[in-house]
């Protein structure tokens, strides 16, 4: 089978860098972060091996692609739009998008706002959230000593300066401290101390890599972001309010195109206020839901933990569509 393709193409303004495999139906796969097109590695050739022609962009702000130093050019509407100019630029009217972590909420609000152009919808670890009626960081969790950590990022420069001042050691400590694999009793990600001294004095030993996880994946990924930093992948965050403010017009709206969702029982998404309400009345907000899969021993890193078995559910629901 021929070896990944990597190209460049122009989008919504921007340049962006795709990696794409196979010939068929499009089926277009958004990261989340901290990761790039890499983490889509095992279904790149899955979906290519099954007849689908499967692309995996690196998104706005991280890898080969762009990153504008605007915060507000981040906004879920700019990545929306960039997947639209995504099957402009392949010459597609339509595709299965499918997303992660961060890459979730562009995968669904695609179809939310363009199910002419993204005719089904997969999302894993992040399900679909409709819009609430307060400003998302209004409600996030605080403590005198500790903040959510979507609000630690808010402030420009300061987690950027964090996760870049060892990269190698924010890549690996993240990507194992939110598997499936985390050793017991490791520090919960999702508070974050409020004085610098104690977020470094916090910093535990690095765990062992887990069997999905090689030396080379982790060097792909220090190389990547020793490159480009992390500001672009956080300025999704900054714009966490602003995106609430833009989709005030599609409050209520529903998904309406097929779609699945999977994410793990150890994925921290699972253990924020109210995602397991949400998930268990997932088919309210998206009537055409097919399956909701969740996946035992399985943490954030869905389709890197488990590749087999996300593989064999996408390509089961595209199948069926």
């Amino acid at each position: 089978m021929p070896e990944i393709k990597h190209s460049l193409i122009e989008t919504n303004g921007i340049g962006m860098h795709i990696a794409e495999k196979g010939r068929g139906p499009l089926v277009l796969l958004c990261h989340g972060f901290p990761e790039s097109w890499y983490s889509w590695r095992h279904q790149l050739d899955a979906l290519a091996a099954a007849g689908y022609r499967a692309v995996a962009p690196d998104m706005r702000g991280y890898g080969q692609t762009e990153r504008p130093e605007a915060i507000d050019e981040y906004t879920l509407f700019h990545l929306v739009g960039d997947m639209v100019g995504v099957l402009d630029a392949l010459g597609a009217e339509t595709a299965v998008i499918a997303g992660h972590d961060w890459g979730a909420p562009v995968a669904w609000h695609a179809a939310l706002l363009r199910p002419d152009r993204f005719r089904a919808v997969i999302g894993l670890s992040v399900p679909y959230r409709p819009r609430g009626k307060v400003r998302p960081t209004s409600v996030m969790p605080q403590t005198e000593d500790a903040v959510f950590y979507q609000l630690h990022f808010q402030t420009p420069g300061v987690a950027d300066a964090e996760l870049a001042h060892d990269v190698r050691a924010t890549i690996q400590g993240v990507l194992v401290r939110l598997s499936g694999d985390a050793p017991p009793g490791t520090p919960s990600f999702s508070m974050v101390p409020r004085s610098a001294s104690q977020r470094a004095a916090g910093q535990a030993p690095l765990p062992p890599l887990p069997n999905w996880l090689t030396q080379d994946d982790l060097d792909f990924y220090t190389e990547a972001f020793t490159r480009t930093g992390f500001t672009g992948g956080l300025n999704w965050y900054r714009n966490i309010d602003r995106n609430w403010e833009l989709l005030a017009p599609f409050a209520g709206a529903r998904v309406a195109v097929p779609a699945l969702f999977v994410a793990g029982d150890r994925d921290l998404v699972m253990a924020f206020p109210g995602s397991k309400e949400l998930v268990a009345n997932l088919q309210t907000f998206v009537p055409q839901l097919r399956q909701t899969i969740i996946l035992p021993g399985c943490g954030h890193w869905t389709q890197q933990e488990r590749a087999a078995e996300v593989n064999a559910a996408m390509l089961d629901f595209l199948r069926g569509l």
